[in-house]
């Protein structure tokens, strides 16, 4: 179950689209009402509105007055939903959104618990045209009733950890389960598709992922040019950038990558031996056998799946841990943010002990050290976390996302 969560300034747009009244949307959907929260019966859009103002301007204006959300099930979990199942759905949604308390890295609260369920709210199920996938819109009032703000530090992380939380009460698979066992997949059936390629050629390249059961979107400038492109597979969509290592299955590093697959090694003579074949690899860090651990479901902890030499390893990993990863490599400012978040917990469970870092000095010395070659046994899990994360970075480099923000 995916879950998306936005304050937003333009509330009463949101509350057209959600309603239907909206004549914006490319494909028409079935649209029904599911419930209202502290609001008159029935109201339309400009009354779910003007109520909302009406509690804001009992205590003090807010920018972003609205908190827009998505709740995205899967079909197969909703196929024999009635008007109560879809409500006690998000009413079970609304309570593990409201309990969270999020905690910075300096340790000190940055969001507290909020009040979706004493605020005004309205929630409609919208069903798409073309493939017939029920999903839930709602629109929110930032401000509840008692004049307490919800405090949207965080929210899209509050959203999907809410989501997370219900699917697993409710024994429904995961939205990030799917996608990390997936992805591995994915990333093998294109270096595949490129592999089985005696030339580089993108029509080839595509025509092997179709053949493979998957959609490829093609992504063209105004001149026709081939820009970009994703897969999609199943309800899953993947994004090129998404997929490979460093980024290498995007429509720029296709040709380069298809090279390095294709390349031969040379023969080269040795001093005191005779030809012997050389290649030049990156040295892996060394195996640990100190994740056993972590293998195992405890309270507190969630889902985490790595590849490790094409092997998919499911761990359970403190979720403040996994919150404090995916605060420091954001995936909305940085590009590599899952290879990133691997590499951290990789580390964080004892799978890899921490190779090596060069660090670079102007005194021309140089040398290579790391500052975690072992977890200190006084060290708590934030503690050692926040380590993992730096070594990750050192180790892979933090890359920002560059282009228009929206």
């Amino acid at each position: 179950m995916i879950a998306k969560a936005k304050a937003i300034s333009h509330g009463i747009n949101a509350i057209r689209y959600i309603t239907g009244e909206s004549q914006n949307k490319k494909h028409p959907e079935k649209i029904h009402r599911i419930l209202d929260n502290l609001l008159p019966s029935q109201p339309d859009t400009m009354g779910i509105w003007n109520s909302m103002q009406l509690t804001l301007s009992r205590f003090r204006p807010i920018k972003n007055s609205v908190i827009r959300i998505e709740l995205s099930p899967s079909a197969e979990h909703t196929r024999f939903f009635n008007v109560e199942d879809w409500q006690k759905l998000w009413q079970d949604f609304v309570a593990e959104f409201d309990k969270q308390l999020i905690i910075g890295k300096d340790g000190k609260v940055r969001s507290c618990p909020t009040h979706l369920a004493n605020s005004k709210y309205t929630v409609w199920l919208h069903t798409e045209s073309e493939g017939g996938v029920p999903h839930l819109h709602a629109a929110v009032c930032r401000m509840d009733e008692d004049g307490n703000i919800n405090n949207d530090h965080n929210i899209h992380l509050r959203a999907q950890h809410a989501a997370e939380r219900v699917a697993k009460k409710r024994g429904w698979t995961t939205a990030a389960q799917v996608r990390n066992s997936n992805i591995h997949q994915v990333n093998r059936d294109c270096m595949d598709a490129l592999k089985s390629m005696q030339s580089w050629s993108w029509e080839a390249y595509k025509n092997t992922l179709v053949r493979k059961g998957y959609a490829v979107h093609e992504r063209k400038d105004g001149n026709g040019i081939l820009r970009g492109y994703a897969l999609v597979n199943g309800n899953t969509k993947y994004k090129a950038s998404e997929l490979g290592v460093g980024r290498n299955l995007m429509i720029s590093k296709l040709p380069k990558t298809w090279e390095k697959l294709h390349h031969k090694p040379q023969v080269c003579a040795s001093s005191n031996q005779s030809k012997e074949t050389r290649t030049e690899q990156t040295p892996k860090p060394p195996v640990s056998a100190n994740y056993t651990q972590y293998d195992t479901y405890r309270s507190g902890t969630v889902s985490y799946t790595l590849n490790h030499e094409n092997q998919n390893l499911h761990f359970y990993i403190p979720e403040k841990v996994l919150d404090c990863f995916n605060d420091e490599f954001d995936y909305r400012h940085t590009a590599n943010s899952r290879e990133l978040t691997d590499m951290a917990v990789a580390i964080f469970v004892g799978l890899l002990e921490t190779p090596n870092v060069a660090t670079g000095g102007g005194g021309g010395g140089g040398g290579s050290q790391s500052d975690l070659p072992w977890r200190d046994k006084d060290e708590d899990d934030l503690q050692w976390a926040r380590r993992c994360a730096r070594a990750a970075s050192r180790l892979l480099g933090k890359k920002p996302k560059t282009g228009l923000k929206r």
